[in-house]
C-alpha cells in the first residue's frame, strides 16, 4: 500500500478574504476572471472580422447572466430540487458554490438565440461558432474554481496524484477530477481557436459549436465514470446525471458537424 504522504493534502481555504460580512473566494475570482479573460478573446476574434463593436458589449452582457443563471438553475432542477424547493432563498446564493454546466449550456443557447435575433440580425449558429471559442476556457477557469472550493471530485484512487481534500473530512486520495476536466477544456480551447483561425470552419455555419459539444461533453461523460455521485438519488445508477445530460450535447455536436461539413461555405458581408 502507498504511504499517504505521498499524495496531495489539500486543504486550501476558498475564501481569500472578508471585510465584514463581504466575503471574497477563489471560485468567484476565477469565475470573473474566466468571463473577462473571454471577453476579451471574443472582442479580438470579432473585431478581425470588421462586426459593428456593439454587439461585443451586449454579447458580453448576454453571455454572463445567461451562464450564470442557467447553471444556477441546472443544478438546482438537475441536482437539488429536494433541498432548494424546501429551501428557495439559497437559490440565489450562487457564491456559495453549485452550478451546472449543462444548465449553463442550455442558458445560453437561449440568451444567444435572443441576442442573435434583437442585435446581430444573424443566424444563431453564427453567433455560436464564435462564443463557444473562449467559453470553452472559461469552463477551465470555473473548474479550478471547484477545485479551490474542494467540490466535485472523484472516487478513491492509489495514484501519485490522488488529492485528500481535507477540508471535506477526507482520510483517503481522490481523483482531482476537478483537474481532468480543467485540462480537457483548455485542450478544447487550443482546438477550437485553430479550428478558428487556422481553417474555413467559421464559414460553415455550426461547425465550431459542434466540434465544441463533442469536445466538452465527451471529456465530461467519460471523467463522470471516476466521478464521485452528486446527489443521492445517482447511488446505483449506470450512468449519473451528467452523463445523461452528456449524451444530447454530444449527439447534437456530431449531427451539427456532418451537416456543416455537407453544406457549402457561407462568406459574411460584415459591414453594418
Amino acid at each position: 500500500m502507498v504511504p499517504i504522504l505521498n499524495f496531495i493534502h489539500w486543504s486550501v481555504d476558498p475564501e481569500i478574504f472578508h471585510i465584514g460580512s463581504l466575503s471574497v473566494r477563489w471560485y468567484g475570482l476565477l469565475f470573473a476572471s474566466g468571463f473577462l479573460i473571454g471577453y476579451y478573446i471574443g472582442e479580438y476574434m470579432l473585431k478581425s472580422e470588421k462586426v459593428n463593436p456593439k454587439w461585443i458589449d451586449s454579447l458580453f452582457f448576454y453571455m454572463i447572466i445567461a451562464t450564470v443563471v442557467g447553471a444556477r438553475l441546472g443544478h438546482v432542477f438537475f441536482y437539488g430540487w429536494d433541498y432548494y424547493s424546501q429551501n428557495p432563498g439559497e437559490i440565489i446564493k450562487v457564491w456559495h458554490g453549485g452550478l451546472a454546466s449543462h444548465g449553463g449550456a442550455i442558458g445560453i443557447l437561449v440568451a444567444l438565440y435572443i441576442h442573435s435575433k434583437l442585435v446581430t440580425k444573424r443566424t444563431m449558429l453564427w453567433t455560436l461558432d464564435r462564443v463557444v471559442v473562449p467559453t470553452a476556457l472559461v469552463a477551465a477557469f470555473i473548474r479550478t474554481g471547484n477545485l479551490m472550493n474542494s467540490e466535485i471530485y472523484g472516487v478513491q484512487t492509489s495514484l501519485p496524484w490522488g488529492f485528500i481534500f481535507e477540508n471535506n473530512g477526507e482520510t483517503v486520495p481522490k481523483h482531482p477530477t476537478q483537474i481532468y476536466e480543467a485540462l480537457s477544456y483548455l485542450l478544447s480551447f487550443g482546438i477550437l481557436s485553430y479550428l478558428y483561425w487556422k481553417t474555413n470552419s467559421k464559414n460553415r455555419p455550426g461547425l465550431i459549436l459542434g466540434a465544441f459539444f463533442v469536445l466538452i461533453f465527451t471529456a465530461r461523460f467519460f471523467i463522470e465514470f471516476i466521478k464521485e455521485d452528486q446527489e443521492a438519488f445517482e447511488a446505483g445508477m449506470a450512468l449519473n446525471m451528467g452523463q445523461w445530460l452528456s449524451i444530447p450535447f454530444v449527439l447534437g455536436g456530431i449531427f451539427l458537424i456532418i451537416r456543416a461539413i455537407k453544406k457549402p461555405e457561407v462568406i459574411f458581408n460584415n459591414r453594418y
